[in-house]
């Protein structure tokens, strides 16, 4: 998991079979395409942070609580396994609030965790919290989405390393730390986001001293270290992407409103782009945003940012965000390569290269992060798109699978008219680009698979109707 953690579902092909029809008939979002999107949406926490946020209140000796959590899947599956493991989770006062209750921490039984199974990645982040409260663990065999492999020996390795031992047997992966965790020096091949996640969660509490090298960096990272360090940890990040952690032996728990999602603010932004609408994302952080934002204003896409403002006697204040919207006239073909932060993120190319079918000229996608992510591509070409994928490096920045005959690089010939068509829904990122380009799209397309998306984006079709999108369920 190099670059995020945007797990995938198994890959279907865009079209649609009689028995696929069948099989998904209570799954499908009727999408009449051809109406600009125009309106106001709002974004919650980060759904790349706050899943690790919630697996951290495993770390404190007292309750924790997170604001502004978003009603996706992934919080669904956390919320029950830390339920397994003793820890009372509850809704606070506030929408979006969740407090935990770490008093309790226990063993869970295989079986009640192989319900889990398969439905997310997250559950290996369970490993250092679970030997520092519990001595062992236990991780389910792990599922998650095919944008290409995602080995967890990077996470195996540097819980070795901290003393760990891992017998894997046909269920999972036992874990014990007979005799305790213990600082390490440790050095990632490549800046993992999951990897340098569990490198905090394990070191925190580790004696001694960890230096991690080569760790990721993004603004996702940045926040769990704020939460940890609200918890009592001291963590300092150095430059050349150096995290030096002081164990400490106990922690205790925090209050945190999470970064928002930028991801999902990227992807509504695409959306006002391809179908030349107006949307503005409340929520959204121009600081976290601006590699994003570069590409977006040279595509042809306009937008502004409003600072927050805080109530005042007689004044209720205004919660910040950004506008983005499709100026008129024709958007711009570029040349763009995904990178680790503060590159440009690989979660943002699916969304706009949408858009990008609408840019005169030829377009370049560079994908460096995941091999296996352009063959939505498929999905936008049966709709009239004019995409070409690549196994060579079309691009400058170092790929680590640029010789390992991956099609890994796209050229888009635009603009190209797209027309209606019955898509299934392969990933959630790529998900939300079929559905970008059936609300782009002249006629009325069926989009199969829908709800994966509920895993990234909370009430995704309320936001559509907010939006003046004409969708329905069947």
């Amino acid at each position: 998991m190099p670059g995020s953690d945007d797990y995938r579902e198994p890959h279907h092909q865009h079209g649609s079979t009689d028995a696929l029809e069948v099989a998904l008939t209570d799954d499908v979002l009727v999408v009449h395409g051809g109406t600009p999107l125009e309106g106001r949406i709002r974004v919650r926490g980060a759904k790349n942070l706050v899943s690790k946020a919630m697996v951290a209140a495993l770390l404190g000796d007292s309750p924790s609580r997170l604001f502004d959590v978003p009603k996706i899947r992934d919080v669904e599956v956390v919320r029950g396994l830390l339920g397994l493991h003793g820890v009372k989770v509850t809704d606070g006062a506030e929408d979006g609030e969740l407090v935990f209750d770490p008093a309790n921490v226990e063993s869970a039984s295989t079986d009640q965790i192989n319900v889990h199974a398969g439905s997310s990645r997250i559950p290996i982040l369970f490993c250092g919290p679970l030997l520092h409260r519990l001595g062992h663990a236990f991780i389910p065999d792990l599922g998650g989405c095919h944008i290409g492999p995602r080995p967890i020996d990077f996470h195996l390795q540097a819980l070795r390393e901290f003393g760990a031992t891992v017998e894997k047997t046909p269920e999972g992966l036992h874990l014990s730390a007979p005799n305790g965790l213990h600082g390490t020096k440790f050095a990632l091949p490549y800046p993992s986001v999951g990897a340098t996640e569990q490198v905090l969660l394990t070191a925190v509490m580790a004696e001694g001293v960890t230096e991690l090298r080569n760790a990721a960096v993004e603004p996702e990272i940045i926040d769990l270290i704020c939460i940890l360090q609200k918890m009592g940890a001291i963590i300092k990040v150095h430059t050349d992407r150096v995290i030096e952690i002081q164990g400490v032996p106990k922690l205790h728990g925090y209050t945190h409103r999470p970064i928002p999602d930028r991801i999902e603010a990227a992807s509504w932004a695409a959306a006002a782009l391809a179908t030349r609408g107006h949307v503005e994302v409340l929520g959204a952080q121009q600081a976290d945003m601006m590699t994003f934002l570069n590409i977006f204003r040279s595509v042809g896409g306009e937008y502004e940012v409003t600072d927050a403002r805080p109530p005042k006697l007689g004044d209720a204040g205004q919660e910040g965000g950004i506008r983005f919207w499709h100026p008129g006239g024709e958007l711009n073909a570029v040349a763009l390569e995904t990178d680790v932060h503060p590159g440009f993120m690989t979660d943002w190319q699916q969304p706009l290269v949408v858009a990008l079918t609408q840019a005169r000229g030829l377009s370049i996608v560079h994908e460096t992060v995941y091999e296996q992510r352009l063959g939505y591509t498929e999905a936008l070409n049966s709709m009239g798109a004019n995409i070409q994928v690549y196994r060579d490096c079309l691009g400058g920045t170092p790929c680590r699978f640029g010789r390992r005959n991956f099609k890994h690089s796209a050229v888009i010939a635009g603009p190209s008219k797209l027309h209606a068509a019955d898509l299934v829904i392969p990933d959630l990122r790529a998900g939300f680009s079929h559905l970008i380009a059936a609300l782009a799209a002249e006629g009325t397309s069926r989009v199969y698979g829908v709800d994966l998306i509920n895993r990234g984006y909370e009430d995704f079709e309320a936001k559509l109707a907010d939006l003046g999108a004409h969708v329905e369920r069947p």
